[in-house]
Formats: C-alpha cells, sequence, structure tokens
C-alpha cells in the first residue's frame, strides 16, 4: 500500500507540474499575441507569394532554434505563434533573408529588410552558454492582423562553434549589401568640399 501511495504522489506531482507548464505556455502565448504578428510566411511555401528566399550565401548549417524574446529583454520569451518553442533546426542566410527551418515547429522567415543585427551572446530565455555561445538576430516582425511591428530577438546556438562567427558575418554582409553606395561630390561641389575642408582643417593650415 505504502509503495502504491508513494507512486500515486508522484504521479500527482508530474501531472502538477506538467499542468502549470501548460498553462503558463498558453498565458504566455496569449499575453504575446496581442504585442508580437504572426511571422512572415517562407516565400514559395503553402502559396505564399513575394520574393523568393534568394540564392544562398551560407548554410544551411545545424543549430538549436532557442527562442525569441521582446528585444531588449532577453528574458521576455515570445509564447506567440510557436516563437518560443525550443528545436533542433537548419539555418541558411540567402540574398532575401535567414531561413530557420525548425523540427516539429513552423520555419522561420526573417526577411531581409526587417534584419536589423546579428551578434553573439551569452544567453537568453533560460538559455546561458556562456561566452558567446548564441548567435542572435534582431529583427523586426512586420505588421500583420492589425498588430503594431515588434522589435525581438532571435537566438540560435550552431552545433559547431566556429559556424557562430560565420553566421555572424553573413548577416552582416547582407546587411551591407542593402545599404545604397554613398555618393561622392563631383565637380565643383567637391571643390567646393576641399576648400571649406582646407579652411577648417589646422593641420594644413600649419604645413603652410
Amino acid at each position: 500500500m505504502k509503495i502504491l501511495a508513494v507512486l500515486l504522489l508522484v504521479a500527482l506531482a508530474i501531472f502538477l507540474v506538467l499542468y502549470v507548464t501548460l498553462i503558463g505556455r498558453r498565458r504566455l502565448a496569449q499575453r504575446t499575441t496581442a504585442v508580437v504578428p504572426v511571422p512572415p510566411p517562407v516565400p514559395g511555401a503553402d502559396g505564399a507569394t513575394g520574393p523568393g528566399v534568394g540564392p544562398v550565401r551560407l548554410g544551411p548549417l545545424e543549430a538549436v532554434y532557442v527562442s525569441t524574446t521582446l528585444h531588449g529583454d532577453w528574458l521576455a520569451r515570445v509564447g506567440a505563434h510557436g516563437l518560443g518553442d525550443r528545436s533542433n533546426a537548419l539555418v541558411s542566410v540567402h540574398d532575401g533573408g535567414i531561413l530557420i527551418e525548425r523540427d516539429g515547429a513552423r520555419d522561420l522567415w526573417v526577411p531581409v529588410n526587417a534584419i536589423r543585427s546579428a551578434t553573439l551572446a551569452p544567453g537568453m530565455a533560460g538559455k546561458y552558454v556562456g561566452a558567446d555561445g548564441l548567435v542572435v538576430v534582431t529583427w523586426a516582425v512586420p505588421e500583420a492582423d492589425g498588430v503594431a511591428p515588434a522589435l525581438v530577438d532571435t537566438g540560435l546556438r550552431t552545433r559547431r562553434a566556429t559556424d557562430r562567427g560565420g553566421l555572424v558575418d553573413a548577416v552582416r554582409h547582407l546587411l551591407a549589401a542593402q545599404q545604397p553606395p554613398a555618393q561622392q561630390p563631383t565637380g565643383q561641389h567637391a571643390q567646393q568640399n576641399q576648400t571649406q575642408h582646407s579652411q577648417h582643417d589646422p593641420y594644413q593650415q600649419e604645413a603652410r
């Protein structure tokens, strides 16, 4: 009888833990649904329209999709739209953005015009690995269904440590490629700028 009672108590404890976890996840999803819009679909998937993903710049890389949090608060996990579900993934950088193909969860597409930055970090949302163990991509989820755009941080841990720096560099190069080239002054404007610079440059005046 004692053994049976112990087993019943253990089963009840496990049930309570699972119940509390499930309720917590549901509440988190409800809270963040009104804050974070539905992410855009992967181009070409399920009849999605718009520009394609484009040529591959890097990948696919084996990684763990850690989580997505509200930007600037790496403990504020986004539970809506499956963004808080940890999973194994393949990550690739394309001309059109970042594709995160997740096991057991909806694939995540980060359009290039939504990306703000990529960096290395020690951890986020209950996953601390130390040093520069995570790649964190900051991006703006576009407006959808009346929900305003939201700035979020998505954390990825590549299987191979050497891939982390390469992933960050690939995203940064992708962003740099979107910047219009700086216009250089020509003709009379260039000469005027050079004259003005000479007048205000103490080193050139001293050399005279």
